[in-house]
């Protein structure tokens, strides 16, 4: 194996002073940027026509000095040579855990994209807010930092209302970010131990899911709306429970079709960035319309802004007083389910939660419609 070597060099500045740096051959990592390196400045200057004894004399004391840090990072090299594998383990621990978390945070963040590349922005200012500005390495992460900072989101204040703080969900997701981030970091192992795992996570508040009856749905669309594309997509939203981000960038290659299965699509999902295969109903396959290319987008042309500004008036129209959403739709389609005498499991699948504990938000509105349907008769 070729030894490492480390020349000490010179190089003249243009106040008449002399910098000293070493020069490394092959280049060497520095552990405060990560990155490979042939130069360390030491910070250490000589006199290019010293004037005096005391700058003769401090010419002398630095030169000898940076002589003396060349012989000891040339050992450090060549010892690396005959480090036992024990030892480079350590050290390689060691420059793992010198390594910003923060930034790595912020890595992940980069490779998302749109609404959710956003989210993630939002809980990287939050995490940095309750740094107070400081950075924090891998061995610097512990249970008890963590659940510090999941007590500062629940208190945090709402950047966008001042004096509100963070909704208790939206705490939840900035906080969930964090724990993904955490999970990923064990798992390519630059924590040593599962700090996810030792970490409890913030409790979802339900919030209100409004959705149509079947009666209310039938209703709906048997009255005319000002936006064909917005109708068309209410109604396959309705008919699959596909979310309105999915459906945006739905394209015909993800629309296929098997003789022993029927209609189904095959798409990525936004949100969760799974893949998804649904069946649809030949009722929903009709909604799409005539084929063109595979990529082309399905519904081509279509605009939240239209869907924002529709939707509540042909709601309205329709003589539907409640407040209904795109989303409203995905909830439809769930509730209409459980009501229809599908399983959990199943609907879980076709919504493609992660976990079968987000679709029983569902179940619990069915119980709630059960009692009301059971005090509405009464013999007295």
């Amino acid at each position: 194996m070729k030894k490492g070597n480390v020349r000490l060099r010179k190089k003249n500045l243009a106040n008449g002073m002399i910098s000293l740096y070493l020069d490394f051959y092959p280049p060497i990592l520095n552990t405060e940027t990560n990155k490979y390196t042939r130069r360390e400045f030491l910070k250490l200057y000589l006199y290019e026509r010293p004037k005096n004894q005391i700058q003769k004399i401090s010419n002398i004391e630095n030169l000898h000095t940076a002589e003396l840090i060349q012989i000891r990072r040339q050992n450090e090299m060549r010892k690396h040579d005959v480090y036992s594998e024990f030892e480079k383990e350590q050290l390689e621990i060691q420059r793992i855990g010198r390594a910003s978390f923060l930034d790595y945070f912020k890595n992940l963040a980069d490779k998302k994209a749109g609404k959710n590349h956003q989210i993630w922005c939002s809980a990287i200012i939050h995490f940095e807010n309750f740094l107070s500005g400081r950075d924090v390495c891998f061995k610097d992460i512990t249970v008890t930092l963590m659940e510090d900072y999941k007590e500062y989101l629940l208190k945090a204040k709402n950047r966008r209302e001042t004096g509100n703080t963070l909704a208790r969900n939206t705490a939840l997701s900035y906080h969930n970010k964090l724990k993904t981030t955490l999970k990923r970091a064990y798992k390519e192992g630059k924590l040593r131990t599962d700090i996810n795992a030792g970490i409890d996570s913030i409790k979802e508040q339900e919030s209100q899911r409004n959705f149509l009856t079947l009666n209310e749905a039938k209703k709906l669309f048997a009255t005319p709306c000002s936006k064909n594309i917005v109708y068309k997509i209410s109604m396959f939203s309705t008919l699959t429970g596909i979310r309105y981000s999915d459906i945006a960038k739905l394209t015909w290659s993800e629309v296929q079709y098997r003789e022993d299965d029927g209609h189904y699509i095959r798409f990525k999902q936004k949100k969760t960035e799974g893949l998804q295969t649904m069946p649809i109903s030949d009722e929903a396959y009709e909604v799409l319309g005539k084929r063109t290319k595979d990529n082309d987008q399905v519904f081509g042309g279509l605009k939240k802004w239209d869907v924002d500004r529709v939707l509540p008036v042909w709601v309205a129209q329709a003589g539907i007083t409640k407040h209904i959403t795109f989303h409203c739709f995905r909830h439809t389609y769930a509730t209409l389910q459980i009501f229809s005498g599908t399983d959990i499991f199943t609907i879980s699948k076709m919504l493609g939660h992660k976990s079968v504990k987000t679709t029983q938000i569902y179940t619990k509105i069915i119980d709630e419609k059960k009692r009301e349907a059971s005090l509405r008769i009464s013999l007295k």
